[in-house]
């Protein structure tokens, strides 16, 4: 795999050989179908630098071209702000989200969020982009956030993460003590018809399941740590299961939280373990705690 200006060129490997163009950039890109009616008509794929038969099979002497890295109109407002970028190549950047900033605009004119960074920073290094998070956190939630550079690494990583192939693991101080050393938080989540802001664990809701495991516990101030990871992304999905359980976390007052050890919820995305969309190499990345989230660690003796 190489960049040539616009360009992105994939040898054909030797599993794609046999197949025609268009099964391979369905069945081994897992190009969504509207993206690869866009290259087709604006001719964006060629084979050998030349305009395709996309019905015709591929050789293993073949080069596949597809132009990835056209201007584009960001949408987004730059701004900028200092941000601590944990990974970045030409396709993805996964980026260290403070707490107190919203991942992406609500509306338009919406400021301040960490969005409006990413297209100052794409600026800054001469890049028209799209802003694409892959996924979200909660404003007050801290750690790993992954952006694509260009919308075929958007849709391949968009996927991954749908398949599970996005590891998520986060670390939180709870409230109370969790005696299991490992379990999993099986409950629908839904909307909380009482509360605009709030979800609920309900019968009707979506499919959630979150593993966690116990890394502490301190008697002094009765909360334990927990490392979590997510195999569904449902809004608010820690926040709701570990309160579900009796373990609201820490400073998370809309549910059932205290502030006598942190202002905002003790939740942080540590870690994030992907798979390269086109390299298939596995990018494990860590984030470091913000600073609250580190004192209250040392604080309660887990650092």
């Amino acid at each position: 795999m190489k960049r040539k200006g616009e360009w992105l060129i994939l040898p054909v490997k030797q599993e794609w050989a046999g197949m025609s163009l268009q099964q391979m950039v369905k069945e081994k890109l897992h190009v969504p179908k509207g993206l690869a009616h866009s290259f087709r008509i604006n001719k964006d794929v060629k084979v050998n630098e030349k305009d395709p038969d996309w019905t015709q099979p591929l050789k293993e002497s073949d080069s596949v071209m597809i132009r990835v890295f056209q201007e584009e109109d960001c949408g987004t407002a730059a701004e900028y702000m200092e941000l601590d970028f944990l990974y970045e190549d030409d396709h993805f950047l996964i980026v260290n989200k403070p707490a107190g900033m919203d991942t992406h605009p609500n509306e338009p004119s919406q400021t301040g969020t960490l969005a409006n960074g990413i297209a100052f920073h794409f600026q800054m290094n001469g890049l028209s982009r799209k802003i694409r998070h892959i996924h979200r956190l909660d404003r007050d939630t801290s750690g790993a956030v992954v952006f694509a550079k260009h919308a075929l690494s958007h849709a391949v990583l968009d996927r991954l993460l749908e398949e599970r192939k996005v590891k998520r693991t986060y670390t939180a101080v709870v409230q109370g003590e969790v005696k299991q050393k490992k379990g999993s938080i099986d409950h629908p989540i839904g909307k909380d018809r009482h509360h605009p802001s709030r979800r609920r664990v309900s019968p009707g809701g979506q499919p959630a399941l979150t593993h966690f495991k116990r890394e502490g516990y301190t008697r002094k101030f009765d909360v334990s740590l927990l490392k979590l990871q997510l195999d569904t992304g449902r809004t608010h999905q820690i926040r709701v299961h570990v309160s579900h359980i009796g373990f609201p976390i820490a400073g998370d007052v809309l549910y059932g939280g205290n502030q006598n050890l942190i202002r905002r919820q003790a939740l942080h995305a540590s870690e994030i373990s992907v798979m390269h969309p086109f390299t298939g190499e596995e990018i494990d990345v860590s984030a470091p705690f913000p600073e609250d989230m580190r004192d209250l660690l040392v604080r309660l003796e887990f650092l």
